[in-house]
């Protein structure tokens, strides 16, 4: 279990362990999975050979060599379909590497660079080149287990439960190579992947602790010390909310994290301000933070709009020119802004099972978050009415939505947008469509 709640009202609420960095890092890798298939591939096949070196015990402590001798004929018959099946899974392999090399081309160029994250981690893209990979290897394995001696009263090894489970492997890979070929191509169409980002940006929202309003805990004081950053320059990834508050909590002192999730750090810079004491040793706050070359969704509250804004930009682009995906991204851009309009945003409060307040994080603000989904693909969208039209009807559904006081980021993109309209529409009549609101855009 946890060793920290959150409050929400009155009533506290125990909120799930966050991953390690460790395990985060191992979604994003892709050599865990086949590796981890080869190696019980060949467990299993030890296991395997063994049954099979029992049976021929068995049969020939009996002396039932006739049945024996049919099982050595079945193993000759099935060693030529290993031996095809050892040849064709090469090749099924290359084929696979090529279609994930040719949709991440494509998706990167389509898309934006930072939806390649979604192959990586994509399960049936991992659960397909493990199976694959660890047919292959089976195979190789059953082939050494072929007796030449012919002889029932001789035969030490007939691989009769090897080749069925060789059988079994070989229909499992199909089967997910037919499953991967569709979730590839649902992986390539724009509005398959703009669900799946909304989708991962929904999971974070709804793992992320109910913060304390108005930024910092009451009364945390001014800082009595700092902790900096002494390791790879890269992206603040991950933060292991539960070892933090452990620390704060045995050292007695409330720790604030200076940078946000996504933010980039180097050498020297400040991680976390201790409040109330002196600052933890580095050994206790080992692997607390995780660093690394890209964002990940895991606990960046931001990372889905900055996708979705970076797709709509791509859409918006001269040598794109694709106003219809640009909307599609809006949608889900006014969906996840929806869904955070009364959330209280700016800082996040980690309490210890007594209730006190050990860890304060830093998550974006209502306005950042507005400003992130709409200010780039504004500046891009005057020559578009389908996507001006489709920003006006967003920014009216959302000031339906939120309370007074997150109406004027909303208001002042309205206006700006209005404003640049009316200086660039050639005619009145040119104005009056592009500034009439409507969901579709132009449908």
């Amino acid at each position: 279990m946890s060793d920290w709640t959150v409050t929400q009202g009155p009533h506290p609420r125990r909120r799930p362990r966050t991953l390690s960095p460790l395990r985060e890092h191992l979604r994003d890798t892709f050599w865990f999975a086949p590796t981890a298939a080869m190696v019980g591939v060949f467990v299993v096949w030890l296991v395997a050979q063994e049954l099979d070196a029992a049976l021929v015990r068995s049969l020939q402590d009996d002396g039932d060599f006739d049945t024996l001798a049919d099982l050595l004929r079945f193993a000759d018959d099935a060693k030529t379909v290993v031996s095809a099946v050892g040849s064709a899974m090469m090749t099924f392999i290359g084929v696979v590497f090529s279609i994930s090399l040719v949709a991440v081309q494509m998706a990167s160029g389509q898309f934006t660079p930072r939806v390649v994250r979604l192959f990586v981690r994509s399960r049936i893209t991992k659960a397909t080149f493990a199976v694959f990979l660890a047919t292959f290897v089976l195979t190789l394995l059953v082939l050494t287990s072929y007796d030449s001696n012919v002889d029932p009263r001789e035969a030490t090894s007939v691989p009769l439960v090897q080749s069925v489970l060789t059988l079994l492997m070989v229909a499992l890979s199909l089967l997910l190579f037919v499953m991967y070929v569709n979730a590839t191509l649902r992986l390539m169409r724009v509005s398959h992947v703009i669900a799946r980002i909304a989708a991962e940006s929904f999971r974070v929202a709804a793992l992320m602790p109910v913060p304390a309003g108005g930024g910092e805990a009451p009364g945390l004081g001014p800082a009595t010390a700092w902790v900096v950053h002494d390791g790879q320059a890269g992206v603040l990834r991950d933060v292991h909310v539960a070892r933090l508050v452990r620390v704060a909590r045995g050292h007695g002192v409330v720790l604030r994290l200076v940078p946000r999730i996504g933010d980039f750090l180097v050498p020297g810079t400040p991680v976390l301000a201790v409040h109330g004491g002196t600052a933890p040793s580095r050994r206790a706050l080992r692997f607390a933070l995780s660093v690394g070359v890209e964002r990940t969704f895991h606990q960046d509250l931001a990372f889905g709009l900055r996708q979705l804004s970076d797709i709509g930009l791509r859409a918006l682009s001269p040598a794109v020119n694709d106003p219809t995906t640009a909307v599609q991204a809006l949608d889900r851009v006014v969906q996840i802004l929806a869904a955070l309009s009364r959330r209280p945003l700016d800082a996040v409060t980690h309490r210890d099972r007594r209730g006190v307040v050990r860890l304060v994080q830093p998550v974006p603000g209502w306005a950042e978050l507005v400003d992130l989904g709409f200010t780039e693909v504004r500046a891009c969208a005057v020559g578009s009415p389908q996507v001006t039209r489709r920003l006006l009807a967003g920014f009216d559904d959302l000031l339906r939505l939120v309370p007074p006081e997150r109406c004027e980021p909303l208001l002042r993109h309205r206006e700006l947008l209005r404003q640049a309209v009316e200086r660039t529409a050639p005619t009145p009549a040119d104005r009056a469509f592009a500034l009439r609101p409507d969901r579709q855009g132009i449908g």
